[in-house]
């Protein structure tokens, strides 16, 4: 039988350390090249010469989060990196801005697969107070990591997005470092923490010799003392990623109650969020230049509005829209009876997801009449200065009380069907109604992509139980990912034949939304049921180069 399973993201854990210039300091043996227009000038150093690391009775190892950093200077950091199709390997590129010119570099095929960073890049050996070597790792590198100044006179923001995607189907990414700044190395993966029982150990980190040679990296080996120390259920509390405030800490907190956090899911994306981005203030980038694919315009606001819309409904036919599309689903699994479904039934679960290509942010209205349990919906539209230049009615809102929602779901955003083995018939339906959020970056590419949909006014506001309006946004380059641990994202197929079948998820299925083509609503995801009544299974063949089951 296949069961539930959590997602393993890769994530690099929020450091509030303060990285002084003094550590900028070229180790012994570092080579000292001449600056080169729109290079970078990286190096590995160590935020401390020593860190202490707490080990919880429930947990079976500690997270190797040893605030290990790559410095940037000279010129920033930046890769784009896209998939023209699901048939398509992943291509890496890195950006050389000079100030005058952009070059481009490929990075050799094979090296990146994925978009969770750069897998293998940093090694690291632990040894025991004997010297004796007693684990290993190798750590992917996610630019776009917690990341902070190295000095007063760095940029003061970074306008590159704050993770890495870890959604198996996303198409295209932006990774960046600031001129002046520094990223975590860090890769902390939640589901496979490291066995050291209390004491003192050794950790030195390098960076792995491909990358070295490939970016011009001294050969620096950072060494680190770490304390290990075991921490009882009477201590502080939470385990350290819980501390940090990510989700992978507060499901393991929470044992299997997979209803946490604002949206009650497996929140994909981003798997942790810097303090010192947190803590930094409001930048509201969209793009800018030619096809509006840099993320460095700053958006306008737009404040929602405080009484329905009056006058002609309707719309400028020039003035963008958005574009939604559907993802294939994905982690699916058969389940038998949890978070709401009925006991003893088997259930196919799934993970979907519609996200927007833009040109425009998806903008939705919602207003209550007093004492009523729905609101009138409205899309909104803006031309390119933020001014609303029209609106339209589309639907309703309406207050879900189930654990793991209580909040206003916009209705008839996206349904989902399991179709027959010829896609003729139509087995199992379930109109599904969200909250908008932008919860994974699909494609930071495309044009107006908003890189820090978290951080501008374009924000998801889910609303209360008692609330008179809502503002709901899907923003461009994001989806809204509802995972398989929420109600209702299942199909019954307790009494359904052995077979192959398809999941289909469609957006925007009534057509109430207004957005610049329909044709791309679609998306069809293949499985193949097996197993007897109380013991199904299911297999979950790759669907092009994407083998995400």
């Amino acid at each position: 039988m296949t069961h539930l399973r959590r997602s393993a993201l890769a994530a690099g854990a929020a450091l509030t350390v303060v990285v002084t210039a003094a550590a900028l300091a070229p180790g012994a043996g570092a080579e000292t090249a001449a600056a080169t227009p729109g290079k970078p000038k990286l190096k590995l150093i160590a935020a401390s010469n020593s860190v202490t690391l707490d080990r919880y009775e429930w947990d079976s190892g500690v997270y190797l989060d040893l605030g290990t950093y790559v410095t940037v200077d000279d010129a920033p950091l930046e890769f784009k990196v896209t998939r023209k199709s699901y048939k398509d390997p992943v291509v890496a590129r890195q950006i050389l801005r000079d100030g005058t010119s952009t070059r481009t570099k490929t990075l050799p095929a094979g090296l990146v697969k994925d978009f969770s960073g750069l897998r293998g890049f940093l090694n690291v050996s632990v040894t025991d107070a004997n010297g004796k070597e007693v684990a290993t790792s190798e750590g992917t590198f996610c630019p776009n990591n917690a990341s902070g100044r190295l000095r007063p006179d760095a940029p003061a923001t970074s306008h590159y997005p704050e993770s890495c995607p870890t959604n198996p189907f996303t198409l295209g990414s932006v990774w960046g470092v600031e001129k002046g700044w520094a990223s975590n190395s860090s890769t902390v993966d939640y589901d496979k923490p490291v066995d050291l029982p209390a004491g003192e150990y050794t950790a030195k980190v390098s960076v792995a010799k491909k990358y070295r040679d490939l970016f011009d990296i001294p050969d620096d080996q950072p060494t680190i003392k770490v304390t290990v120390r075991e921490e009882s259920e009477g201590g502080e509390g939470l385990s350290t990623a819980a501390q940090h405030g990510d989700s992978h800490g507060a499901h393991a907190s929470q044992g299997n109650n997979h209803h946490y956090g604002p949206r009650g899911a497996d929140a994909p994306t981003p798997p942790a969020l810097s303090h010192a981005l947190e803590d930094r203030g409001t930048a509201h980038h969209l793009g800018d230049g030619t096809g509006h694919t840099d993320g460095s315009r700053i958006a306008p606001a737009l404040t929602p509005n405080a009484k329905r819309p009056t006058g002609r409904a309707g719309v400028p036919a020039s003035v963008p829209k958005p574009d939604l599309r559907s993802l294939p689903a994905w982690d699916i699994a058969i389940t038998d009876g949890e978070d709401g479904d009925v006991p003893g039934k088997d259930y196919l679960a799934f993970s979907a997801n519609v996200w927007n290509a833009g040109p425009a942010p998806l903008v939705v209205d919602g207003f209550r009449s007093p004492g009523k349990d729905l609101m009138d919906a409205y899309q909104y539209f803006y031309d390119a200065d933020g001014k609303q230049v029209g609106y339209t009615p589309t639907g309703t809102m309406e207050w879900d009380p189930r654990a793991g929602h209580e909040h206003w779901h916009f209705t008839d955003f996206a349904s989902y069907r399991l179709l027959s083995e010829d896609q003729t018939k139509e087995v199992r339906s379930g109109k599904e109604a969200f909250c908008l959020a932008n919860t994974d970056a699909v494609d930071y590419t495309v044009k107006n992509a908003n890189w820090k949909p978290y951080n501008t006014d374009l924000s998801t506001a889910c609303g209360e139980q008692n609330s008179i309006s809502v503002r709901e946004v899907l923003d461009v380059g994001s989806g809204d990912t509802y995972t398989q641990y929420r109600p209702g994202q299942s199909f019954d197929v307790t009494d359904l034949p052995n077979g192959t079948y398809y999941i289909q998820v469609i957006a925007n299925p009534e057509n109430r939304l207004q957005e610049t083509n329909t044709a791309n609503n679609v998306a069809l995801r293949k499985v193949v049921l097996a197993g007897e009544p109380g013991a199904r299974t299911v297999t979950v063949p790759p669907h092009d180069l994407i083998d995400a089951p």
